[in-house]
């Protein structure tokens, strides 16, 4: 074997060594510090806080589109408590996620919620539903723990970790 091709492997070799060494410590920090969680709405103008820009890009939902909600139906989901108390999100009969995770519709700042922590989504009548989306700390619905996907009444309350949710007309 000649020189040059011991030298590149050796070179290649302690690329691949680097490379392990950082990503190793990439995933101990991970570890002991978690993920970092930004606050959307305190940097953005409230006019265009992240769930309401995606609900004016999404497509209108069918309920929508047969023209007429069905009467006494909640218009507009309302955080009551928690780190983002007094956000409104207008409900359009698209899917809200819930997390925090920085692509959720609505992104929570609390050391209690899983990075996809639930979902609420309309069905076919018209209905809102809440689902838990296997968190570590559970997603409760009047003080009963989700288990399965359980429709909303309106004023119920629904608490992921410090931050209570509402769905209001």
């Amino acid at each position: 074997m000649s020189e040059l091709t011991l030298t590149v492997m050796r070179l290649g070799f302690l690329a691949v060594l680097w490379l392990f060494v950082i990503v190793a410590v990439q995933v101990i920090r991970s570890d002991l510090f978690g993920t970092r969680v930004t606050q959307r709405a305190a940097v953005r103008r409230p006019d265009q806080a992240g769930g309401q820009r995606r609900q004016q890009q999404q497509p209108q939902p069918k309920a929508a589109a047969r023209g007429r909600q069905r009467r006494g139906a909640p218009t507009k989901l309302v955080i009551t408590e928690g780190s983002l108390a007094g956000t409104t999100v207008a409900l359009q009969g698209q899917t809200i996620t819930l997390g925090r995770a920085h692509d959720s519709t609505i992104v929570l700042d609390d050391d209690y919620a899983s990075g996809r922590h639930a979902r609420i989504y309309p069905d076919q009548n018209g209905q809102w539903i809440v689902e838990d989306l296997g968190s570590t700390n559970g997603t409760y619905l009047d003080r009963g723990r989700l288990t399965t996907p359980v429709p909303i009444p309106p004023g119920a309350p629904i608490r992921i970790g410090k931050t209570v949710i509402e769905l209001r007309k």
